[in-house]
């Protein structure tokens, strides 16, 4: 049980869509179907960005409402502030905090058109393995 699939799971957090305004993620929970994942992060991958800034900025919470913008110090890598330049781009940040939920909420300004992008979770070194699927 040493390979991926046994011990990596992926949840999608902002579903991809052609944005113009701010959104907040759906939280995602590093608790799933008994296992407490020890590791997490955050995937965002861009499509098509014609104008404007997105923002992001990796939340957490202790449960899954009250989120707060996590503190750089518990991130690895750099949230990014997406602009036209970055079409078709992956940007990793890692997350190395303790709380229970995360999620991505991104920051629009400057936008006619937008951009297209979306965000995931990638959890992986859980407690209990091999990891359950859905």
């Amino acid at each position: 049980m040493r390979d991926a699939y046994s011990n990596i799971t992926v949840r999608a957090t902002l579903a991809i869509a052609t944005r113009t305004a701010s959104a907040n993620g759906t939280g995602v929970d590093r608790y799933l179907n008994g296992a407490a994942f020890q590791d997490a992060m955050v995937v965002v991958h861009t499509g098509t960005i014609t104008d404007g800034t997105h923002a992001v900025d990796v939340q957490e919470s202790d449960d899954n409402t009250t989120f707060t913008s996590v503190a750089a110090s518990e991130l690895q890598g750099t949230e990014p502030s997406i602009v036209a330049a970055d079409d078709d781009k992956m940007f990793v940040i890692g997350y190395k905090g303790l709380k229970r939920y995360l999620r991505v909420a991104v920051t629009a300004s400057g936008t006619t058109s937008g951009g297209t992008y979306g965000a995931h979770v990638v959890l992986a070194n859980p407690r209990t393995a091999p990891v359950v699927h859905p």
